[in-house]
């Protein structure tokens, strides 16, 4: 192991993860109690922060380009690759885009951060029953208004090969359930920052490609046709 690549490790786990640690819970803590105040702004920005700091600390530079794709006022159904858990920090902090998430309903468990989660909106799945199924839509409904938008990952899960997996369909029943345009976004670098099978992080570039939406009515509303051509073009973006 070279001296740099030892010294950091030093660094990460003795200096960046009890910080990152402490600030995890004190802005899920913030969250909890900040949304009975007002939901939207402390839902949002202290998870905003907390994402950059993860990304400064850990030495993550953060590029976006296409952010004159989108409009601030307009609800999307946002669409991405799924390399790593940066993907996460990547898009929380550097996306200056108000949304939800659309996470598994076993993250709720996550001590301070599955209960922030909950306080904060973000949208659960539950896959395992049609009143599940329902309950997730129902949920989506009540906050995909006034310009709160939806971030998912169609693959479900990062990837353990550095290659896109299979998309799920349920972000795009989403986007056609409530006539909401989908916009794909190309992750780039964040496989070789942290991939699945280690907690170690690299020091890099993560790259956000924000493309054109695809708006409602286009393809005829085919839930496949829209998932394909989403990812096509986050395909094509990635090097």
């Amino acid at each position: 192991m070279k001296p740099s690549i030892l010294f950091f490790r030093i660094y990460q786990w003795l200096i960046a993860a009890p910080i990152l640690l402490v600030l995890t819970i004190i802005t899920a803590l913030t969250t909890m109690l900040g949304t009975y105040l007002d939901r939207d702004w402390w839902a949002y920005y202290p998870p905003r922060l907390w994402a950059r700091c993860w990304c400064v600390l850990l030495g993550v530079k953060v590029t976006v380009t296409g952010r004159e794709n989108i409009n601030s006022s307009t609800s999307y159904v946002f669409v991405a690759n799924h390399q790593g858990a940066f993907d996460i920090f990547s898009i929380y902090g550097y996306l200056n885009h108000d949304f939800k998430w659309m996470m598994r309903k076993g993250l709720a468990n996550i001590p301070f951060v599955g209960t922030a989660c909950l306080r904060a909106g973000h949208i659960m799945v539950d896959t395992h029953s049609a009143h599940g199924l329902k309950q997730t839509i129902d949920n989506a409904e009540r906050q995909l208004k006034n310009g709160t938008s939806l971030v998912v990952f169609p693959e479900g899960r990062r990837t353990s090969t550095g290659q896109m997996g299979a998309f799920k369909p349920g972000a795009f029943k989403l986007a056609e359930e409530f006539s909401l345009p989908v916009v794909p976004i190309t992750i780039n670098g964040s496989y070789r920052v942290m991939p699945r099978s280690t907690f170690n992080v690299t020091p890099g570039t993560i790259t956000l490609t924000i493309h054109s939406p695809i708006e409602p009515g286009e393809n005829g509303h085919d839930i496949n046709e829209v998932s394909r051509i989403s990812k096509e073009i986050i395909s094509s973006a990635l090097h």
